[in-house]
């Protein structure tokens, strides 16, 4: 009965305070129509979740997350200081093949999105099998010390959490 009212209890949880958020103001009807939104949502959706990603060490997300938001940063500062201060310089940018290891379709999504997230490298696009991403990096003058950089930085800590 509680499985069919809350098919994903941290979504709905998740869509709540988000919707506090949003209206920026807790009132009792604010309150009930974020949880009218948590309750409905996940039921109008749980047809396209035919199964959850299953995490293997999810207290590894807390690693993971250090490591992106500090090469998110870091990779501001190298963008800015390219943009800024050397306007003229000639910018070599490469597209890169990352081959993967990884097969849970959750695990490539953040993958993607980790290096979407951080400036100066965009993902382009999931090969057809799932095996290889195209990667496309503003600034490099070696390719494939980008592509290790991925695979030991990111890839690696997300087979530790998915797989």
């Amino acid at each position: 009965m509680v499985k069919r009212i809350f098919p994903h209890p941290l979504l709905s949880l998740t869509l709540v305070i988000v919707w506090i958020v949003l209206v920026n103001k807790v009132t009792l009807g604010n309150l009930l129509l974020g949880g009218f939104l948590g309750i409905a949502v996940p039921i109008l959706t749980s047809a396209y979740w035919p199964g959850r990603p299953r995490l293997k060490r999810p207290w590894r997300t807390l690693d993971y997350v250090a490591v992106v938001v500090w090469d998110i940063i870091v990779a501001n500062v190298e963008v800015a200081v390219i943009v800024l201060f050397k306007p003229n310089a000639k910018i070599r940018s490469h597209w890169v093949t990352i081959p993967l290891d990884l097969t849970s379709p959750e695990a490539i999504t953040v993958l993607a999105g980790t290096i979407t997230l951080t400036p100066g490298t965009l993902t382009a696009l999931l090969s057809a099998d799932g095996g290889s991403l195209l990667v496309h990096c503003l600034h490099t003058d070696d390719p494939e010390e980008i592509r290790d950089t991925i695979k030991s930085r990111y890839e690696r800590r997300l087979m530790e959490i998915f797989q």
